[in-house]
């Protein structure tokens, strides 16, 4: 009966293995006529005679095999040296199976010792020898050569509180703060743990819901704004709540839900009511000022404490436009742009930017690009000019100049542009300096001309004071979907860091062009890293290797900048960005620039429209009717990101992470990183790998593995006086703390839930203590769990 058992299970194997070799002989065959490489038709065709060799009981098939395992070590190492993951993925299959196939040789050697030993001593040489190598190599993280940071005389850090998003309106996000210390960091436990309630309702069913609030801490309290834009107020010593305001969001769909702040105005001024205020962005298009001690509306601004941003936008579902992000408020002006849905038509909202008084509400003047001499509002039943690049990440402001810094995108909608008007070319994806006064742009630098990849500048700039041949300078530190660096007089939009344009692919889709060159940051180290190639394809075993090298083939790839295409083009960096919301955080004291990036190739596809009206695609929103606010219809005419319209345009599209079947990247880790640069010599200090696999997987499961792979990530990095920066942000739920100047690893906490979200820190009056405080709610578009705390840290 054993024996029995033994020669079914022996069978069973053979013909799984034998499978696989068929599999890879026929994907093999096709990745071959396509140019790629020749290894998994040799290695298929291998597998299939050991199998043969395995049925036959033939002592000669752990030779062979051995044989096959050295091969692949051979051919590993030629095409990714000793990267750790990338041996791990060529080999880790192939030798696990050849342990299983060793134990069978040896069980079976036993029972018949006459059998020649050499076969499968060699065979196991072979194959431990493979795994001790890839095991050694794995321990070896990738890291860049360390160099010493220097001092740099930088914008002034915050006092005790934290009181803009960015820590000030430079957003610098750097604390000067000195308790917390690599010393002592360790002694960092949890304070109070705060639950806002908020989660998401049923309607957010098919709604990218996040909890990304970067909160505000002013005198004692603690504020901010989760996913449904309710406002809590929180005793910054206690946790325990102060006030709420909930502004009844209604409850249809929409295709976002996130709050990413709130800012905070004191007027100079005496003022009989709310002297101290909060100014929140409510995510159906109302901006709402409270009164910062009692929590209600402040009844002189706007219309009963509220203003309507979507007045003089146009008549469109909810949703299409909404403010994301809190507004920068400079001199007695609160400036604010929005998010306009991606992807519907030609003729999207406006992305008007505009400025109110901070006391009344009332209209300062409104930058509509479409109708640059018009500072006011439209006249009655006019409308700001639809579809003109929006702002969507917070703002920047230097005051002392008198400027505000805005991050454009594109023109809606993103892939494809030859409809695009003269404004919309000269602005999008720019970084724009408007007057605080008067609205007026004062210069602008376009980082994509004709942007057709989506590549709006997701992120606030960071202001600094850089050392030039020419003594400080005021500059603007611009990061970039591309993950390229952009550094610039903030007085003049002009370069401190050598750019320059470079050829880039040509042969956009018919009816449309691209630019034949594009600005690359040469001067500032990038992100983006080497163009892709077959070899950087990546899967966990060969045969979803295969897929994804197969699936590289087929797809257009000439380099960054291949233009989307029917046929279908590989987009790297893709539209989700490098850098993202979170930014950079800046290192005051030693001048280090803290950047954490993630690397994530798209596939955009450009559907024909009469393909797209066969797959309902094609249907415009519906913009002259009320009818038209159910999710239903939401849905159907705007569909996921997957599923583009593009109303206007002769193509609809789709843009999907370049994955595997398996949910996997096909791109080889790291997939997230942390870096530094030291901002005096532009040089970069370190780079390592970024969060763990433990909470993501195959299949979306939760692997419960922390596989140091880096892993996606949103949000941004605190940092601190004392050389420490925190950051939370990637998709295992940990808060962690690392050495600036080195990258070192000091400590970490485990979180109930996503930490998508970028930490602040603050000094308490009452116990004179400093506190780190970070919300954890999870984050849609990273699939995290998902939750409504607020938490808070100090030392023990």
């Amino acid at each position: 009966m054993a024996e029995a058992n033994s020669r079914s299970r022996h069978v069973i194997s053979a013909t799984l293995l034998g499978v696989t070799g068929m599999t890879l002989t026929v994907g093999g065959l096709q990745l071959l006529l396509l140019g790629g490489s020749s290894y998994y038709l040799i290695a298929g065709a291998t597998l299939v005679a050991i199998t043969v060799l395995l049925l036959r009981r033939h002592r000669f098939a752990p030779l062979l095999y051995a044989l096959f395992v050295f091969g692949t070590l051979c051919w590993s190492l030629y095409e990714v040296g000793l990267e750790p993951w990338g041996l791990l993925a060529r080999l880790g299959m192939p030798l696990l199976l050849g342990l299983g196939l060793l134990r069978a040789c040896i069980l079976r050697h036993t029972a018949h010792p006459s059998h020649r030993r050499w076969p499968f001593i060699f065979a196991a040489a072979a194959i431990l020898g493979g795994l001790t190598a890839i095991l050694f190599v794995a321990s070896h993280p990738l890291s860049g050569g360390l160099r010493a940071g220097s001092p740099l005389k930088l914008a002034p850090g915050s006092t005790s509180d934290w009181s803009a998003f960015g820590a000030t309106e430079h957003g610098t996000r750097y604390s000067k703060l000195d308790q917390i210390t690599p010393d002592n960091i360790h002694r960092l436990t949890l304070a109070w743990t705060y639950r806002t309630g908020d989660l998401p309702h049923p309607a957010d069913a098919q709604t990218a819901w996040s909890f990304e609030a970067t909160p505000l801490k002013i005198a004692d309290t603690v504020f901010l704004c989760t996913a449904h834009s309710i406002v809590h107020a929180i005793d910054a010593e206690t946790g325990q709540r102060r006030w709420l305001y909930d502004p009844k969001v209604p409850a249809v769909w929409v295709p976002l839900r996130a709050c990413r702040g709130v800012a905070f105005y004191r007027s100079p001024h005496p003022l009989s009511e709310c002297p101290e205020r909060i100014i929140a962005p409510i995510g159906d298009g109302r901006l709402i000022a409270l009164d910062s001690h009692t929590g209600r509306p402040c009844p002189g601004f706007g219309h009963t404490g509220q203003i309507n941003l979507l007045e003089h936008l146009g008549s469109y579902p909810p949703g299409y436009a909404l403010p994301t992000s809190p507004p920068a408020i400079v001199n007695d002006h609160i400036i604010v742009g929005g998010y306009v849905m991606d992807g519907t038509m030609v003729g999207a909202p406006s992305g008007v930017i505009r400025a109110f008084d901070a006391v009344t509400g009332e209209l300062s003047w409104a930058w509509d690009m479409g109708q640059p001499d018009r500072t006011g509002a439209p006249a009655e039943g006019e409308r700001y000019t639809p579809g003109t690049p929006n702002a969507w990440p917070p703002l920047s402001a230097d005051e002392r100049l008198g400027l505000v810094y805005v991050p454009l995108g594109n023109a809606t909608p993103d892939f494809f542009g030859r409809h695009r008007s003269a404004a919309a070319e000269t602005y999008g994806s720019s970084i724009v300096a408007l007057d605080v006064q008067t609205g007026r742009p004062r210069w602008h630098f376009q980082v994509d001309h004709h942007d057709l990849w989506d590549h709006d500048l997701p992120a606030q700039p960071s202001l600094i004071e850089l050392p030039t041949p020419n003594g400080l300078t005021p500059a603007l530190v611009l990061p970039t979907k591309r993950g390229e660096l952009f550094v610039l007089d903030r007085r003049t939009g002009q370069p401190l860091t050598q750019v320059d344009e470079k050829p880039v692919p040509q042969g956009a889709a018919a009816g449309d062009y691209t630019s034949a060159t594009q600005p690359f940051s040469t001067g500032m180290p990038s992100f983006a890293g080497a163009d892709l190639n077959e070899a950087r394809m990546w899967g966990m075993t060969p045969l979803d290797q295969l897929w994804c090298r197969l699936r590289f083939r087929e797809l257009r790839y000439e380099g960054q900048f291949t233009p989307p295409s029917v046929r279908g083009s590989l987009v790297y960096p893709g539209s989700a960005g490098i850098f993202s919301w979170g930014g950079v955080a800046i290192d005051e004291a030693r001048g280090i620039l803290i950047a954490n990036t993630v690397h994530s190739p798209f596939v955009v596809t450009l559907i024909p429209r009469k393909t797209a009206d066969a797959e309902g695609l094609s249907t415009a929103p519906n913009t002259d009717s009320a009818a038209d606010n159910t999710r239903g219809t939401a849905e159907r005419n705007v569909g996921a990101r997957a599923g583009m319209p593009q109303v206007g345009t002769p193509y609809a599209a789709r843009a999907l992470p370049f994955l595997s079947p398996a949910g996997i990247p096909c791109l080889n880790p790291p997939w997230g990183q942390l870096s530094a640069i030291d901002l005096s010599s532009r040089k970069l200090l370190w780079k390592q790998p970024f969060g763990t696999s433990i909470d993501n997987g195959p299949f979306g499961w939760e692997t419960g593995l922390p596989l140091p792979v880096g892993v996606a990530s949103a949000g941004g990095a605190l940092s601190l006086g004392t050389g420490v920066f925190l950051i939370a942000a990637s998709q295992d739920r940990y808060l962690r703390a690392f050495a600036t100047r080195t990258g070192r690893e000091l400590w970490r906490v485990r979180l109930p839930a996503g930490g998508q979200a970028t930490p602040i820190t603050y000094l308490s009056a009452p116990s004179g203590r400093q506190f780190v405080v970070i919300a954890a709610g999870g984050h849609g578009g990273l699939n995290t769990r998902v939750g409504d705390y607020v938490l808070a840290y100090t030392l023990q």
